[in-house]
């Protein structure tokens, strides 16, 4: 599922990491990435534009280190965090959604794990009940999706 990601949310998160240590624009979008499960994944286009806003008020520093563009948090910046704590929040938690959510995508892993074990080694036969085991499933799913939440509780 694709989230909606406000422009504060990818302000908060650049400072939030940049609290912890200088990082580079790629480091930034990986570091993202990481701690939200893979399901946030800012883009070039919206984090280096965001680096640059944040350099221009004064909140992080830019120096060219090693090639790279190397952004660090100010005494500004941290007093920004500090001040506004309660409206950045946590956006790497915010995005990760519901732990069942990361749990369901080791799920679809380990099933797409199987499929090539089973497309690999198994019979015509087996391969057969593995189009009809997925086919089904896939069915299911979408029947869940369709489902009216309100007769869940």
């Amino acid at each position: 599922m694709r989230h909606h990601v406000r422009r504060g949310d990818v302000r908060g998160a650049v400072l939030l990491l940049l609290a912890e240590e200088p990082m580079h624009g790629y480091q930034i979008m990986q570091t993202v990435a990481d701690r939200t499960g893979g399901s946030w994944r800012p883009s070039p286009g919206v984090v280096y534009p965001t680096i640059s806003q944040l350099a221009d008020e004064g909140l992080i520093a830019v120096v060219a280190a090693s090639g790279r563009n190397l952004a660090s948090l100010t005494d500004a910046g941290r007093r920004h965090l500090t001040d506004n704590q309660a409206t950045i929040g946590n956006p790497f938690r915010d995005m990760r959604g519901a732990e069942d959510a990361l749990d369901l995508r080791a799920s679809v892993d380990q099933i797409q794990e199987a499929a090539r074990a089973i497309t690999r080694d198994g019979s015509p036969d087996r391969l057969a009940e593995a189009e009809r085991i997925l086919s089904g499933t896939r069915r299911s799913l979408y029947l869940l999706l369709a489902a009216d939440d309100t007769a869940d509780g």
